[in-house]
């Protein structure tokens, strides 16, 4: 990646280069380098309370390390005269934001902790406005802050944008006792995830099943090797197309398991086949509308089960 440090000529924006790594205050790389509605996913980790300063370090043409560096930011948020004019800014400019701001400075006053909120509103801001309609926003942060950030993200991309809270273990069991704390062990992060509209682009993503989990609850096994258990398929309450007759078919005579009727054959039948179907029993609806179950079906998820010579079945 090449580097660049932005350098800041008034408001004009700066041509916008592919591949190209900013250093420097990020809301001054957001005005001058990024343009409005270009960004399809924003991750952002903004420290808190780390007490430790934040440089920028250089390398010489041969690869060794300089002397010169720069110190971006302190993560040591004090109320000063730098803080209030940052809040004074995002107030004077109306809107939800402002009322956040005004809120928080009435209930925490004029602290470190406003001090942070009011570093971080403008970057959000500013971060909203160069993503794109289907774009997402992840922050990152840990309890000290994340409920004042969600109320902040809340002003910024509105309550209804708000997707989701991932909690992420950074560790297992940990003893803060150890450190003089009479407290739990703080092991966790907190991502707040939040799109700009409801058109979003989402992509599933999958991660393995724990081997004790599919040990124990997927213990049988069908004819191709795939691991499956035996499940209730009915429910409750009712809701939708939820008590139809289930259709299934096999060869008149022939000892074989029997398949779904998915096409409704049974209403021209085939010679030497027979075909049967099951209710859900009294009292009770199928849990999945019958579109669902036969979707199911097709996927090869559905194995039938015959429990009685007549009508009776078992669906798993």
């Amino acid at each position: 990646m090449a580097k660049k440090t932005a350098k800041s000529k008034g408001s004009k924006q700066l041509p916008e280069t592919p591949n190209e790594l900013y250093y420097g205050d990020n809301l001054e790389v957001l005005k001058l380098h990024v343009k409005d509605a270009s960004v399809d996913l924003v991750y952002l980790d903004p420290p808190f309370n780390s007490d430790r300063n934040y440089n920028v370090l250089f390398d010489e043409k041969d690869g060794s390390a300089s002397a010169a560096q720069i110190q971006v930011f302190g993560d040591t948020w004090q109320w000063d005269e730098g803080a209030a004019r940052a809040y004074d800014e995002i107030v004077l400019a109306g809107g939800p934001v402002s009322d956040a701001m005004r809120a928080f400075r009435t209930f925490l006053g004029t602290n470190d902790m406003l001090a942070y909120l009011s570093m971080m509103a403008p970057r959000l801001v500013a971060l909203r406005k160069v993503l794109r309609d289907t774009g997402s926003l992840y922050l990152h942060c840990d309890p000290t802050a994340s409920h004042y950030l969600k109320l902040l993200l809340d002003a910024v991309f509105g309550a209804g944008n708000f997707r989701s809270e991932v909690v992420w273990r950074r560790s297992g069991a940990h003893n803060d006792a150890k450190q003089g704390r009479e407290n739990y062990g703080h092991i966790h992060d907190v991502l707040l995830f939040y799109t700009k509209s409801n058109t979003y682009t989402w992509n599933t993503v999958y991660t393995p099943y724990d081997q004790e989990y599919i040990d124990r609850d997927y213990k049988l096994v069908d004819e191709d090797g795939r691991r499956f258990r035996r499940g209730d398929l009915t429910a409750a309450k009712p809701g939708g197309d939820v008590e139809y007759e289930w259709r299934v078919k096999k060869h008149l005579g022939v000892k074989e398991r029997w398949v779904a009727d998915i096409d409704d054959e049974w209403l021209k039948p085939k010679k030497r086949w027979e075909y049967k179907f099951v209710r859900p029993y009294q009292g009770r609806f199928w849990a999945y509308s019958k579109d669902n179950l036969k979707q199911y079906a097709r996927e090869g998820r559905l194995r039938h089960v015959v429990v009685h010579p007549k009508s009776n079945f078992r669906l798993g």
